[in-house]
């Protein structure tokens, strides 16, 4: 086992695969990216090996991230490979997050490699709205991805980021609308992270008032249920289903914290909040055995910090962390 500084274990990584998307959502990322060159990002090769050595240091939850990973060339590959964990008993679950433009193509692909859950980004119902957010996506692309991964039998959760001003005004729909639906939603309040071409200062909508809001009209029962990331649960009594909220600014969840992120570069952060990391594209690519690279990752678990410092600077309007969270991985 993975154990940090703070007696909590590290059971759950979040990887990485690209920093590249099809969409250039206003709170994510400027609309003219420039994106790393492919020689730095990890091969497809290099991210089953990593990958597979954290299976086996312990690491029981997996999620492949971007960017919007299924853009990857040839990452159903990857997903293939990294399934057999699956099949050994060694990783309890493989989940992806995905801005839905691709899971058409691919839904049924990721089922018979052993993923049941997608995490789906969607932010508003509205499709004048969503081309605004989002700057390049289709609207009926999504729609038709996140059916196609229903009708393929995955569990879907939509995850919307709650933006003052832009999508406030709809967040009673989306609960109907997932809940006649079947999936699960969670609130994600904006995060200070990266240069977006704007303020966030504008953006920022606490969870907290997003709640007393809605419990205007359901009734929110709280819940024990947890997946292993950060969102705090309810029932939503009159549609049975449930509704999470991440809170990184109003809500410190860091107690709990029991994952890292790996980029599609290879550097492990610790923390997505700060910015200590761990070089582990270099251990990777130095020998062909895995002894520095194991290393690498527990000298880094060894300094996991027990929290963040996020925090929406009304002065300098500049972001937290310099880093976007397309690189990262969300």
């Amino acid at each position: 086992m993975l154990i940090d500084p703070f007696a909590r274990k590290i059971s759950y990584v979040r990887v990485s695969v690209t920093d590249r998307c099809d969409f250039r959502c206003v709170y994510c990322m400027a609309e003219n990216m420039t994106f790393l060159p492919k020689a730095e990002l990890l091969t497809l090769e290099e991210l089953d090996r990593l990958c597979s050595t954290l299976v086996e240091m312990g690491v029981r939850k997996l999620r492949l991230t971007g960017g919007e990973p299924l853009v990857r060339r040839d990452v159903m590959w990857l997903i293939r490979q990294v399934g057999r964990h699956l099949r050994t008993g060694a990783l309890d679950e493989l989940t992806v997050t995905t801005n839905g433009s691709q899971l058409a193509k691919h839904a049924e692909g990721l089922v018979e490699a052993g993923v049941r859950r997608v995490n789906v980004s969607l932010d508003t119902l509205d499709p004048d709205r969503f081309q605004a957010i989002t700057r390049w996506g289709r609207f009926a692309q999504v729609m038709g991805g996140i059916e196609a991964a229903k009708a393929a039998g995955l569990a879907v959760k939509i995850n919307a980021v709650a933006l003052k001003g832009v999508n406030e005004d709809e967040i009673d729909r989306m609960v109907e609308w997932c809940g006649e639906r079947g999936f699960d939603l969670t609130l994600i309040e904006t995060m200070p992270l990266g240069d977006i071409d704007g303020d966030r200062t504008d953006q920022y909508l606490p969870l907290s008032l997003v709640r007393a809001r809605l419990e205007r009209r359901w009734t929110l029962e709280d819940l024990d249920y947890r997946t292993g990331g950060p969102a705090r649960y309810v029932r939503v009594a009159e549609t049975g289903g449930r509704l999470g909220f991440i809170t990184p600014m109003t809500h410190n969840f860091c107690e709990s914290c029991n994952r890292v992120r790996v980029t599609c570069t290879g550097t492990m952060y610790m923390c997505l909040g700060q910015e200590d990391a761990v070089d582990l594209r270099t251990p990777l690519r130095s020998s062909e055995g895995n002894q520095a690279l194991e290393q690498a990752i527990r000298d880094g678990i060894a300094r996991k910090p027990k929290g963040h410092d996020f925090i929406i600077d009304r002065r300098r309007k500049a972001p937290a962390v310099a880093r976007h969270m397309s690189v990262t991985g969300g």
